[in-house]
């Protein structure tokens, strides 16, 4: 059985956190309605860079790793996300509890993530992971895994893709 590859959207694949002036190179701007974000947040739809030859980054990483969705977006990024990258349908975790209360200064995200992969391998994109993560990891699960931590500001980069393919080889 394939590892799993868990894939954050903001951070990662949408480096919300460049510049607000300055859209970083190679990505485009979309504007996007997901469930959560209302008038209330802002009357302007939320703005979202994607590079879109990260699709074929992942894709190529399919032949290696099960992709899932690791989002606040849940399944929501099928149809937000993923067709501007040119991916299919994924699974997602869904999320029993968002942004709540996590054990011994992990992120939120990191419980659920070692229920969601059992006791498969899995490498881990996100821009929230810590050094807390890794040792929660470390302590509780049984299999091998990569916690990979984006910079929100930058988003995935070709380096990334190599250390992905690396660990899964």
């Amino acid at each position: 059985m394939k590892p799993l590859l868990l894939i954050d959207v903001d951070g990662p694949l949408n480096p919300y956190a460049a510049k607000a002036q300055r859209r970083p190179e190679g990505y485009s701007t979309h504007r996007m309605r997901p469930t959560g974000w209302t008038e209330k947040e802002s009357a302007k739809p939320l703005r979202v860079w994607l590079n879109h030859g990260h699709g074929a980054e992942l894709l190529a990483l399919a032949d290696a790793y099960e992709l899932v969705w690791a989002t606040t977006w849940k399944d929501e990024a099928n149809d937000w996300i993923g067709p501007h990258l040119g991916l299919p349908r994924l699974p997602f975790i869904d999320w029993p509890v968002m942004h709540g209360r996590a054990p011994r200064g992990t992120f939120w995200k990191t419980q659920y993530v070692l229920e969601y992969a059992g006791e498969r391998p899995f490498a881990w994109i996100d821009d929230d992971i810590t050094a807390m993560d890794h040792e929660y990891v470390d302590q509780r699960h049984p299999a091998r895994t990569l916690l990979m931590r984006v910079d929100e500001r930058i988003g995935l980069v070709r380096k990334d893709f190599d250390a992905l393919a690396d660990w899964a080889a």
